[in-house]
């Protein structure tokens, strides 16, 4: 696992080195870096999104997770968890939770997460993980020379997920086919062009409250694919 490890390990140092910027930053150049960053995370998203071929399972995945995260308060509860980090470890930045809600998705809904760990968990060179970590590593800069050192601390459930899907392909072998693993990037992308519509100031979308459809879009393409 020791590619999800390096993984965690760059958006650590990323998002501490932005941190720095963001200190010594004027707000009007973090509003610019802000702006920018929604920007790129919209345009990356509608990238992904247009992958998309099972256009209908897609669309009642996107409904039925985010009926069912808007029952959970999943939106509620992630911002909980940051507000609790912040206060337990008595941090002072002002876009904490922002930070860490939006990196969390930012690197977990991507299909290089999936891919990744899928193939260090089969036993492979993590080649995948490794090149998202320098990609990583440097959105985490950006991200957090606008939002502070709650993008770092993002690292955290990234291992997780990460590491939940590696110890999975390592127990019952590659779970998911390609077009699964597609439909799953595309549901991805549609969820970063909100969190890119979010940066921007644009709506405050419940983007947390779609996560399930990323399990959702797995049962309807095995019942139904």
């Amino acid at each position: 696992m020791w590619g999800n490890l390096v993984n965690a390990i760059v958006i650590i140092i990323g998002g501490s080195a932005g941190t720095l910027f963001n200190k010594s930053l004027p707000e009007r150049f973090q509003s610019i870096v802000f702006q920018c960053m929604g920007l790129f995370i919209g345009v990356l998203g509608v990238s992904m999104a247009l992958k998309m071929e099972q256009i209908v399972l897609c669309i009642l995945s996107l409904l039925i997770g985010g009926l069912l995260g808007e029952l959970l308060q999943l939106d509620v509860q992630m911002v909980k968890l940051g507000n609790w980090v912040k206060q337990r470890l008595k941090l002072k930045s002002k876009r904490f939770t922002e930070g860490f809600v939006t990196s969390s998705l930012l690197y977990c809904v991507g299909a290089m997460a999936i891919l990744g760990a899928i193939e260090e968990g089969t036993g492979n060179y993590p080649s995948l993980l490794l090149t998202k970590s320098v990609m990583d590593g440097f959105s985490a800069i950006a991200l957090s020379s606008a939002l502070g050192i709650g993008v770092a601390f993002s690292a955290v459930p990234v291992f997780i997920y990460q590491g939940v899907i590696t110890l999975l392909a390592f127990l019952f072998g590659n779970l998911l086919d390609a077009g699964t693993i597609r439909e799953i990037s595309a549901i991805g992308g549609l969820m970063l062009v909100g969190l890119g519509i979010n940066l921007l100031g644009i709506k405050q979308l419940k983007v947390v409250n779609l996560l399930p459809s990323l399990i959702i879009i797995c049962l309807l393409r095995y019942f139904f694919a």
